[in-house]
Parts: C-alpha cells; sequence; structure tokens
C-alpha cells in the first residue's frame, strides 16, 4: 500500500499540494517557537569578568510559594533591580575548605565621557582578580582619584595611563586619572584550562559583552548605594582543592543567607542578570506563541487533510468495491499522509531555522536579548516537530477516512454521490458543550487580569471556533435557508442553486467555514489588544500629566536636583520620579509590576494619578499607593496592608493610603522615594516633572536650564515629548507581540485560501453537469459569487462576533476599559483582506474549471 499511496501523490499532485503547503508552513512555525525555546534553555549568558571563579554567589531571583485550591505553588521571579548579598558573606565563604580567596565585587552605573556609547559598569580593583584582568599598561589604581580602564573605552581617544577623564556616576560627573588600562586574560574554565566561549573578542579585551573600569575598593564603596552589601562574591579555588567539597561548603554558606551559588555556565547567569531575563522572555515567548500556533496549524491541517480526504470518497469507494479491505485503504491513505508529512519537514525545517536566525538578530537589535544570546541546537526541535505535525496530519486522515472505510462497499459509493447529513447527535452535543465552555470564560476572563486573562481570552477565543467547527454542518444549513431568500432576490435563479448548494453542501463546507472564522476571530481580537493596550497607556500618561516640563537625564538625577528646582521663581511644584519594578504577589499568579517612587509633596500639581479612594497625601515611607487593578488582584483595599517585595527581593509591608486608575500610564504601584532608597541600583531619580504658574517668564525656563546644566547629561524638555518617547517605547517593545501575531493570523489565512482553492477545484464534475443541463457559464460565476456571499457572510458575523466578545472581554479585564479601541481602516482591512481572499481563492480556481469543455470535464476524475 505504501507503493500505491506514492504512485498516488505522483499522479495527483494538485490534490496534494494544498495539505503539503500547510504541512510545510506549519513546521516552519512550530520549528522557529520550538528552536527559539531549546536556545533559551541552554543560554546562560558568558561569564566574563567570573571566568577564573569556581562558583559566584549572587541573589538575581525570588522563589514566592503560595496556596491554590490547597497545592502549595512557588513562582520564581528575576529580581529587577539586581539583588545583592551581605558583605559580611566574603568572609563566610572564605573560611570554606578549599578556598584560596572570596572576593565581593561591586557593580557601579557609570558613564565614561570618552566612549558614551559603549555600555560599562564600575567595580573595585580587588575584582579584577575574579576574570582575570591583566594590566597591559600602567598599573592599578591607588587613590580616590585613580582609575583602571578598559582597552575599548580609550580606542580612538588618544588617551592613556597620566591622562586625565571624565566619569560620570552617582549623578555626577568627576575626574579621575587613568592609572593603567586592562584587558581580560584567557583564564578560561576553572580546572580545565580550556578557554571559556565568548571570552575574547577582536578588540582583544577579552569580552562581547560591555565594557568595565576599576576604582579602589574603598572608593568603590563609598560610590555604591548599597554600601552594607556586594552586588555578588566570587569565589576562586585554591589549586589542590577537593572541586566537590568545595562546592556543596559554598551552596551551604550561600544558603544559609538566601543567595544561590551559581557555577559552571550559570555563572553568566550571576554576571549578567539581563541574561536571566532575556532567557526567561524568550522561553515564555516562544513557549506561549508555540502553543497558541500548534491550535491554530492542528485546526488548519486537520481541515486541510480532511477535506483532500473527503473529495477523494469515490476513489476510495471504488478501491472498495474493487475488494481492497478496510485496513487496506487506510494504511494507503496514512501512508500518503505520512509522506507527505516527510517532505513537509524536509522544506519546513530549514525555513524554520532561516526564521529563528532572523528572530533572534531582531531580537538583539531591538534590546529583547543580549548580544551573547545565540541560535542553539534544532535537532531535538526538528524531530520533536517533525513528530508532532506527523502525528497531527495521520490522526487527521485517519478520522477523515473512517467513515468510508467502515461501511459497506455499495454504501460507500452511494455515499460518494451523495452528499450525507450535518453529522452525529455526539458531534452536535460536543458542540453545544464546547460552546457552553467558551461562554463560561468569558466570566473566568473577567474576573482576572494581567496574563491570566489574556490565556483565558485566547483559550476562549479557540474553544468559540472549536465550537463553530462542530456545529458549522447545522450553522450552514440555517444559514442558507435564512439567506435562501436574500440570495435569490439578487442573484436570482443563480442565488436559488447557490443557497441549494449551501444546504446540500453543508458538511464540505466545515473547514472552510472555520478556517475563515478562526482567521476573523484571530485578527479582530488579538491584534487589537497591543492597540488597546498601548493606547491606553499613553492617554493616562499624557491625562495624567500636570507638569508641563520636565527635567531629564539617562545618568540619574539626585534628590537634591528636585530640591533646586521647586526654590526657582515661578515653578509651583516639582516632583522627583524614580521608576522601577516590585514583585506583588496574587490569587493566581506573583508577578514583577511597573512602579515609580515619588517625592508626595506637590505631586497633586504635577500628576493626577485618578484617585478612586483614599489620598496620596498620605504617601510615606510605610505607606503605598496601588492601582485598582493590581488591588483587585492581590485583594488589596484602602486602610489595609500590602505584603510585597522591593525590586532587589527586599519584602515590605506597606498600608494602603490610595487606589488609583492610570496604571497603565504611571504603573501598578506609588511608593515613597524614601521607601525606596537603597534598593534601586544607581539610588538616583530618572526625571523631575516641574509644573511652573502664571507667573512664569522666560528667566524660570532659563532657570531651569540653568540647573540641568549643573547635571550630567541632563535637559529640559516638554512633558509631551515624554509621552511621544514612551509611544515609541512601546511600539518597539509591542514589535514582537504584533510579528507573532501577524503569523498567526497569516497561518489562519494561509489555511483559509488553502480550503477554498481545494473546495473549488474538487467541483470539476459539478460545474460540467450544470453546463450540459444548460446552466451558462454566467449563471455558474453568478451561483459561486453568492455562495461565497452567503458563506463570508456568515463567517463575518460569526467570526466578527467572536472577536468583539473576546477583545471586549480582555480589554475591559486587563485595562478596565469596558468599550475597546478598534481603528475602522484596522477592521476594514481584516474583513477587505478576508473577502479578497476568499474571492481570489474561489474565482481563480473556477475560472479555469470552466475554461475546460462540460464534455470533458464531465469525465475527470475527482
Amino acid at each position: 500500500m505504501l507503493t500505491l499511496a506514492a504512485q498516488m501523490l505522483r499522479h495527483r499532485k494538485g490534490g496534494f499540494a494544498a495539505t503539503f503547503v500547510a504541512l510545510a508552513a506549519g513546521v516552519a512555525v512550530l520549528m522557529a517557537c520550538a528552536l527559539l525555546v531549546e536556545s533559551a534553555w541552554h543560554y546562560r549568558g558568558q561569564a566574563q569578568r567570573y571566568a577564573k571563579a569556581v562558583a559566584v554567589v549572587a541573589d538575581r531571583d525570588l522563589t514566592v510559594s503560595t496556596e491554590l485550591f490547597g497545592e502549595t505553588e512557588r513562582t520564581t521571579v528575576t529580581l529587577p533591580e539586581r539583588g545583592g548579598v551581605p558583605a559580611s558573606l566574603a568572609d563566610r565563604l572564605a573560611a570554606v575548605p578549599g578556598v584560596e580567596r572570596a572576593v565581593g565585587d561591586r557593580s557601579l552605573a557609570v558613564t565614561a565621557t570618552s566612549a558614551p556609547e559603549v555600555p560599562v559598569t564600575g567595580h573595585g580593583w580587588a575584582s579584577a582578580a575574579l576574570a582575570p584582568y591583566r594590566t597591559v599598561e600602567g598599573g592599578p589604581p591607588r587613590s580616590d582619584g585613580e582609575i583602571a580602564v578598559d582597552a575599548r573605552l580609550l580606542t580612538g581617544t588618544g588617551l592613556g595611563p597620566g591622562d586625565s577623564t571624565e566619569v560620570i556616576t552617582g549623578g555626577a560627573s568627576r575626574t579621575y586619572r587613568i592609572s593603567g588600562v586592562v584587558e581580560a586574560g584567557d583564564a578560561g574554565t576553572p580546572g580545565t584550562g580550556t578557554p571559556d566561549a565568548g571570552t575574547s573578542d577582536a578588540g582583544g579585551s577579552g569580552a562581547s559583552g560591555g565594557a568595565v573600569l576599576f576604582f579602589t575598593d574603598a572608593h568603590a564603596a563609598r560610590l555604591d548605594p548599597h554600601r552594607e552589601r556586594f552586588d555578588a562574591v566570587g569565589v576562586l579555588a585554591a589549586p589542590d582543592a577537593d572541586r566537590a567539597a568545595l562546592l556543596a561548603g559554598v551552596r551551604e554558606a550561600a544558603g544559609a543567607a538566601g543567595a544561590t551559588a551559581y557555577t559552571g555556565d550559570d555563572r553568566g547567569l550571576a554576571e549578567q542578570p539581563e541574561a536571566r531575563t532575556a532567557r526567561d522572555f524568550v522561553l515564555q515567548a516562544g513557549g506561549a506563541f508555540g502553543g497558541y500556533a500548534a491550535v491554530i496549524i492542528a485546526f488548519a491541517v486537520a481541515g486541510t487533510v480532511g477535506l483532500s480526504v473527503r473529495h477523494r470518497r469515490r476513489d476510495l469507494a471504488l478501491l472498495r468495491a474493487v475488494a481492497a479491505t478496510p485496513g487496506q485503504v487506510r494504511r494507503m491513505i496514512l501512508g500518503e499522509t505520512g509522506l507527505l508529512a516527510l517532505l513537509a519537514a524536509v522544506a519546513g525545517v530549514p525555513l524554520g531555522l532561516l526564521a529563528t536566525g532572523w528572530i533572534r538578530d531582531e531580537l538583539v537589535t531591538r534590546g529583547f536579548a543580549p548580544g551573547s544570546f545565540t541560535v542553539r541546537g534544532g535537532l531535538l526541535s526538528g524531530a520533536a516537530v517533525t513528530v508532532a505535525m506527523a502525528a497531527v496530519a495521520l490522526t487527521s486522515a485517519w478520522i477523515a477516512a473512517r467513515r468510508t472505510t467502515r461501511i459497506r462497499p455499495t454504501e460507500a459509493l452511494g455515499e460518494a454521490a451523495v452528499e450525507p447529513g450535518p453529522g452525529s447527535r455526539a458531534r452536535a452535543v460536543t458542540g453545544l458543550v464546547f460552546l457552553a465552555g467558551a461562554v463560561s470564560l468569558i466570566g473566568l476572563t473577567g474576573a482576572t487580569d494581567g496574563q491570566t486573562a489574556l490565556g483565558a481570552a485566547v483559550g476562549m477565543l479557540y474553544t468559540f471556533v472549536l465550537a463553530v467547527a462542530l456545529l458549522a454542518p447545522w450553522i450552514n444549513r440555517a444559514a442558507a435557508r435564512l439567506l435562501g431568500p436574500v440570495l435569490q432576490a439578487v442573484w436570482g435563479t443563480s442565488g436559488h442553486l447557490a443557497a441549494a448548494n449551501l444546504r446540500a453542501n453543508a458538511r464540505g463546507t466545515v473547514a472552510v467555514l472555520t478556517a475563515l472564522v478562526l482567521s476573523v476571530g484571530l485578527g479582530g481580537s488579538v491584534w487589537f489588544l497591543q492597540d488597546n493596550l498601548r493606547r491606553q497607556t499613553v492617554v493616562q500618561s499624557r491625562d495624567g500629566t500636570l507638569a508641563q516640563h520636565a527635567l531629564v537625564s539617562g545618568t540619574g538625577l539626585p534628590e537634591s536636583a528636585t530640591e533646586e528646582a521647586r526654590r526657582i521663581p515661578g515653578v509651583t511644584a516639582a516632583t522627583g520620579v524614580r521608576r522601577t519594578s516590585v514583585v506583588v504577589p496574587g490569587d493566581l499568579e506573583t508577578r514583577a509590576v511597573v512602579a515609580q517612587g515619588i517625592d508626595p509633596l506637590g505631586a497633586d500639581r504635577t500628576l493626577d494619578l485618578r484617585v478612586r479612594s483614599g489620598s496620596l497625601t498620605g504617601l510615606a515611607k510605610d505607606t503605598v499607593a496601588v492601582s485598582t487593578a493590581t488591588a483587585d488582584a492581590a485583594g488589596w483595599e484602602v486602610g489595609g496592608t500590602a505584603r510585597l517585595w522591593l525590586g532587589d527581593g527586599t519584602p515590605v509591608t506597606l498600608k494602603v493610603v490610595a487606589l488609583y486608575e492610570r496604571g497603565f500610564g504611571f504603573g501598578d504601584v506609588t511608593l515613597h522615594t524614601g521607601t525606596l532608597t537603597g534598593h534601586t541600583v544607581t539610588g538616583l531619580d530618572d526625571r523631575i516633572l516641574v509644573r511652573t504658574g502664571p507667573d512664569a517668564d522666560a528667566g524660570t525656563l532659563e532657570a531651569l536650564d540653568g540647573l540641568a546644566a549643573r547635571y550630567p547629561a541632563a535637559s529640559v524638555v516638554g512633558t509631551d515629548t515624554l509621552t511621544g518617547e514612551l509611544a515609541q517605547d512601546l511600539a518597539v517593545s509591542g514589535w514582537l507581540n504584533k510579528l507573532l501575531i501577524t503569523v498567526l493570523a497569516g497561518y489562519a489565512l494561509l489555511a483559509a485560501a488553502n480550503t477554498l482553492i481545494m473546495a473549488a477545484l474538487a467541483r470539476t464534475r459539478e460545474l460540467s453537469l450544470l453546463r450540459l443541463v444548460g446552466v451558462t457559464r454566467g449563471q455558474v460565476k453568478r451561483m459561486v459569487h453568492a455562495e461565497q456571499a452567503g458563506l463570508l457572510g456568515v463567517a463575518l458575523a460569526i467570526g466578527g462576533t467572536i472577536a468583539a466578545v473576546t477583545l471586549t472581554s480582555v480589554v475591559n479585564a486587563v485595562a478596565g476599559q469596558r468599550v475597546p479601541y478598534v481603528p475602522a481602516a484596522g477592521w476594514l482591512g481584516i474583513v477587505g483582506g478576508t473577502v479578497a481572499l476568499a474571492l481570489v481563492a474561489t474565482m481563480l480556481p473556477v475560472g479555469r474549471l470552466l475554461r475546460t469543455p462540460p464534455v470533458q470535464g464531465i469525465g475527470i476524475r475527482e
């Protein structure tokens, strides 16, 4: 039967082309998703500054335990502000047997004016031994006024040992003498003598990540806003150390301090917290997108394969009539499908590899992942995707063929000539159950928020589509009866024939209706969700900012700058704003949310968070204001307490003094700046909002410009500029979601076009018979137009309803907006594109069929 299956593929290329396209495109999409997940799973950053350390002890994540349905659930969240470890931990680690040295490392946010475009961090000189860095010119810093500089910071500047340079740190510019120039040595993996991958680059610095500069240890401690803590502690092993015993002792000491010991490749996660963030992001994005894509691809492949088998009922019935057993027919169909799946894998896997490489480059370019993130693996992903796609295709083929192979040959020939009924009672009941489940998910979506609400909404969308797929025969029949008079009134006799065709072929158009509903429902809901969230954020930020001016700096502003701004004549209020993130618990998920720290003095004149209850006047170091969405999710209310974790993992319990509505524009949590002191990387404000009064004049603006000139990289801008920059940032951050949605909707449209073309090409004998009994070519075309109008009308109505319900539910749950924002151009694009696609995918094949003489066409096989 495999030989016969191969011959069928060779002689019926047109009939199998649509199935091949659906399978190959599905393999490419799933391959890209799987390879992204596999690459992220292997990704551990690069241990560059810690290459010589046998272990690095740091606190980079937070694990929270919650009770859910009587079970303890643990959620791990990456700390937004690089948690530190107690400075005393270095002494305890140094006492572990086999440890030669335990070196505390401070990571300071600095900017080198000699190379402002190069990312750089500052450290104490002792941590240079962890790479190790070697001095190529000059010597180490020996006083507070000296620094040792990474060679990359001096390239093309003409500077060298003995010269002076400006370094910005702590919101101030300081002049230092360059004591030496350093490069990272090829330390290799501790104990192996093998260089670590990525520890050298063309510049000779040995690090493909950011550059470094070194202060004296004492000066680095004074510059550090967290003087009592180290960013990490690197452990250097003695030459004769028992490695296993040493690591066990280090892990024990780290666990006692609430930290983690990173060893091997995991040292890169300690050195580059952004690597952990990127890893989690790609894992979640690839996994979620892969899950959504798998469902859509399963729908499309099942519909395409099923339709392909259905159109061959006559061939299969004839095989049964000439003594082929049911098992032989099933094996032939499965053999055809299996061969197609393998061919699709051969074409789809390379396409997936190319797509993954392009996506990786875009992720790095747009800042979603560091440059050290690479595409790794491929064999496991390719095998898994091929097996999964083959399983879906084979299962769909077996289900589609079982009716023909289960009944007697004479009955099979009869069913090949006459369309079967709409379906069994079990199918109808199952469809109604899925419909009820989709309706119940509307309530679940409204009762949750965040990613939970989004997941429930997508589940609701798919459940609605599955219900439509199961109930489609009855939907098609009912629609044909309702639309019959309309079609006849518009298209006359051709409309009457179209209505009759829709009624008779109600089951044959199931795949077409399902694909169209899926593409409209998906495109009209998930696509516009991003537009709604972005618009809500920009509108809230614009409407809630009462200040006309903002003092901004890429290197941060000290609190004293806010006090200076308040003393300028004409300034009525000035509010320093410090952006951060905090970790909040929830009934279903623990997550990091955007937060801000403000000085509440005069904040009511610079900010309007639209407080719904309570007041911001009570904001102090031991209180907090939260958005209504976060309060609902966490069960907080005014007057109660809120337990949360600051960005560095410090737990705090604060009294809730206000609930506000503009969480998208200003963050879900608003804290007193004093609460954040010592708990952010820089310890500085990001901006100062300034409101001027009616008496402000040109002198006021000049004084603000003069204030900005006293701080490095600072400037005065209008607050409308901040809103524009926010919109641009949101567009960048929403790029990946738009890309994923485009691929999903595109695949759904491809499936719809596939099924439409297959359905049209399968009508050769039917259209030829109509022409032989006197129907003209024009009447046939009008009949097909009427059929498409009826089918498209039903698909657009159902798909649009599903999209409206899904979008309204999730936008109301996530953004608190009862009526979603839907651009007219967007809906016109979706509707117009679907209509155009359906017409092209139907009329082109039908036009080709009508060019075939009817006498010849009546004898052509299906």
